[in-house]
């Protein structure tokens, strides 16, 4: 079942194909994902289409480079990421999903991204 996902001004529109629902919503604590505070839910690479405003989205990169995180340069909404923990999905911002509350969900659970095993020697 294909969700539409918009960033807050609308500039940027998403449809994606979840993994497995809101099932699995998640947060993490790594440097960059405990600023940004927002839950997300998992998208094989195949089920994210960008339907408008490609040209407004742009990519953050840090550390080892291999996360991608993609937000709307006009109002700054983290929509979706590669990711680093499995380059085969991204995640996607659970509270951009229209119709998607993340409070209607309860606890979500956390990952541990500060002891990513990409940093560990």
């Amino acid at each position: 079942m294909s969700h539409k996902l918009t960033c807050h001004c609308g500039a940027v529109e998403l449809a994606v194909d979840l993994s497995d629902g809101l099932a699995t919503a998640r947060r993490c604590d790594c440097s960059f994902c405990r600023r940004r505070g927002a839950a997300a839910v998992s998208v094989p690479l195949n089920g994210l289409r960008i339907v408008q405003g490609e040209e407004n989205l742009t990519l953050y990169q840090w550390g080892t480079g291999t996360a991608r995180h993609y937000f709307c340069k006009t109002c700054g909404i983290y929509t979706h990421h590669r990711r680093r923990s499995n380059p085969n999905e991204y995640g996607v911002n659970l509270g951009a999903l229209e119709g998607v509350n993340p409070r209607d969900l309860g606890d979500i659970g956390w990952v541990d991204g500060v002891n990513h095993p990409s940093d560990q020697t």
